[in-house]
């Protein structure tokens, strides 16, 4: 049972199949122009019903922890840009310019929404504040995270801010996802009973991007230029970002006076980093770039995060429980 926390689950799987997929069987040509088409069709759907989805009540609710949602969104959005331009020269010998270029775009992305509410929900957090913060990042990353990529760019010299990319983003990504938020009276209910239709869009759409980024990738020589010892060294590029949001988080918030319930949000939330969101965007933000290079960071981010968050998630929950039967036997005496 222990190890099966360790193991991927089946959208990692359908992940490495994809890549391996990819890998062998590129897409070129008429096939390349098709499958480009369906990825964008597939993303609108994608925004469309997460705005149709997300609850505006549960936003407002838990907007009155103010203190909170803006700790949240400084570590998804201050501390992860800090931390992936102050360590580059430390992080960025261990892997290539290309997949360091993914890592500093893996920084600007928003928080995830469902795996945050979750792994909160299992630590025994504080859920409202949880869907309100992470459903906020999701939303200003749409905003946040272009200006920042532009910034990383800059920085990083690759130029300055793509307003046209910028432009892309507003009508491929808010244009439905506002589209949705108007639906949302009519089909909300629906969507939120079929959640599984949100899930297949979700997971279908990102394996799409992934299938035609890596394609691209290989036919352009992506195996020959990340040899096993640099994606070694991605490995431990993204480990230690993750282990320094959450050591941050955790202590951070504790410092800042927050309870139990809040600390666990902030260090569910303010420590990751979305997949779903982030692929998509890749695939406008970085048009002309070697797209397979910029999207591999975050897959191995994702799975990462996952398994150690599941870990932490238990433990502390583990300690909610210990410290509840110690109040009870208080009582009880």
């Amino acid at each position: 049972m222990f190890l099966r926390r360790f193991l991927p689950d089946r959208f990692t799987c359908a992940l490495i199949v994809t890549v391996t997929l990819a890998s062998l069987l590129p897409c070129r040509g008429t096939t390349a122009s098709v499958f480009n088409v369906l990825t964008d069709m597939a993303i609108a759907l994608l925004f469309f019903l997460h705005g149709a989805k997300l609850s505006r009540e549960a936003v407002v609710a838990g907007m009155t922890h103010w203190r909170l949602h803006l700790t949240v969104l400084a570590s998804t959005f201050v501390l992860f840009p800090l931390l992936g331009l102050l360590l580059r020269p430390v992080l960025s010998p261990l892997v290539t310019p290309s997949l360091y270029l993914g890592v500093l775009f893996l920084c600007t992305l928003p928080s995830t929404v469902q795996s945050s509410i979750a792994f909160t929900s299992m630590a025994r957090g504080n859920v409202p504040a949880a869907i309100c913060s992470a459903s906020a990042s999701s939303m200003l990353g749409i905003f946040i995270t272009p200006l920042l990529v532009g910034v990383m760019l800059e920085s990083h010299g690759q130029g300055g801010m793509n307003w046209d990319a910028i432009g892309a983003i507003v009508l491929q990504l808010l244009v439905p996802f506002v589209a949705g938020q108007v639906a949302q009276r009519w089909i909300g209910r629906w969507v939120e009973r079929n959640r599984s239709l949100l899930s297949f869009v979700d997971q279908g759409s990102i394996l799409l991007v992934v299938y035609t980024a890596f394609s691209a990738a290989v036919l352009q020589g992506l195996w020959k230029q990340i040899p096993l010892p640099v994606l070694g060294g991605l490995l431990i590029v993204n480990a230690v970002l993750l282990a320094i949001a959450l050591i941050v988080t955790r202590y951070g918030a504790r410092a800042l006076g927050f309870k139990r319930e809040d600390e666990i949000t902030i260090v569910f939330c303010g420590s990751k980093k979305s997949l779903a969101s982030g692929v998509p965007m890749a695939k406008v933000l970085f048009a002309g770039h070697p797209l397979g290079a910029i999207v591999l960071p975050i897959m191995l981010f994702h799975q990462i995060q996952l398994m150690t968050c599941a870990v932490l998630a238990k433990k502390y929950a583990q300690r909610v429980e210990g410290r509840n039967r110690k109040i009870g036997v208080a009582t009880e005496s």
